[in-house]
């Protein structure tokens, strides 16, 4: 039997994933939870700007304004502000996607287990005791039955992470920073206007015509990965006026004088075999951003801007789909995480 799963949080994040957990045999999306209406949620599940249409039919449920239907199968939907409002017990509901992105504290996160939720995968960092942040392919060893609460990190920590784990295995990490070229999100408006979302003034201004220099906490967050970092990493983002595919810039002083064809070497190898492979991509073609959209890989390398300065600083670039590709760890984490924690049995995430 497949495990019954909840939404809560039906945004760009709380979709793509359901699209990916959606064919999942070890899934079964049951219940959606989010503050917009259930007909805009299911037209927007269906019809995206970014990704494309799905090619599965969503409608609203005939005789029934509280539920859709995708393929016909019945999807139930709630509107509650208050997630602890939403019968989950009775539903069946095991796991739950937390995909809100307001919801970061253990202690509130920690009252869907007094719903009947067995484990609870959130679409963010939790930079708090009592959650495990996760990347794919680089501490998901760390993941025990222990871990009722986990989290999918970033979609830059989920970029950047793979990389870091190739250069300081291979050659060791003095210190580093990272810039990451990021596309517009919810948080920033479409024109200058008052932002209720972030306390960042600079995202009051309009996101489809500035360049705006943020922060980011992709660098900070790699010392849950490897605590020898820690003080050694930090970066900055620019959000700029595309939808879709980002690119992060790292930097790095490693240990040793190395080449760029060292460099590119140690990456494309990570990319073919191992726990990496599937998730960090390596590419020799000249692509821009529109060429990686709908990516599923956390980061592809860009092997033609590869730079070795003084022989012992590295410049890397790393392609990335931050909607695709975190979505897909997202639904391949949930994978994960049923089968270890509900179902016990072995994962069966496609790769």
């Amino acid at each position: 039997m497949p495990v019954k799963c909840a939404v809560n949080g039906f945004g760009r994040i709380g979709r793509l994933t359901f699209r990916y957990v959606w064919d999942d045999p070890e899934l079964e999306i049951v219940h959606v939870n989010d503050l917009c209406s259930c007909e805009s949620a299911a037209y927007l599940l269906k019809y995206d700007s970014v990704h494309g249409t799905w090619d599965k039919e969503v409608e609203q449920a005939e005789n029934n304004e509280d539920a859709f239907t995708v393929d016909g199968k019945l999807v139930t939907f709630s509107q509650c502000k208050d997630f602890t409002q939403v019968d989950y017990k009775a539903m069946g509901v095991e796991l739950v996607m937390e995909c809100t992105g307001k919801f970061l504290k253990v202690q509130e996160l920690n009252q869907y287990f007094d719903c009947g939720v067995k484990q609870v995968v959130v679409s963010a960092p939790v930079k708090e005791d009592g959650a495990l942040n996760i990347v794919l392919g680089c501490n998901d060893h760390k993941f025990t039955t222990e871990h009722k609460l986990i989290t999918n990190a970033s979609c830059t920590t989920n970029c950047l992470a793979p990389v870091v784990k190739v250069i300081h295995e291979t050659f060791g990490i003095v210190k580093g920073c990272i810039t990451t070229i990021h596309d517009v999100t919810g948080t920033q408006c479409l024109v200058d206007m008052p932002n209720t979302k972030k306390s960042d003034l600079r995202r009051a201004r309009s996101g489809m015509v500035n360049l705006c220099p943020t922060s980011t906490g992709s660098a900070t967050a790699i010392v849950e990965i490897y605590p020898e970092l820690r003080g050694k990493l930090n970066g900055l983002a620019v959000r700029v006026p595309l939808l879709n595919a980002s690119l992060t810039d790292c930097v790095f002083v490693v240990n040793q004088d190395v080449t760029v064809e060292q460099v590119n070497e140690a990456l494309q190898r990570a990319s073919e075999s191992g726990p990496l492979k599937g998730i960090l991509g390596y590419e020799v073609k000249p692509l821009v951003s529109t060429d990686y959209t709908n990516d599923t890989r956390s980061g592809i390398v860009d092997a033609l801007s590869t730079q070795v300065i003084d022989g012992n600083m590295v410049k890397i670039y790393v392609w990335y789909d931050n909607e695709a590709g975190y979505s897909k760890r997202m639904a391949e984490l949930c994978n994960i995480a049923a089968a270890k924690n509900i179902s016990e049995k072995e994962p069966s995430f496609n790769e």
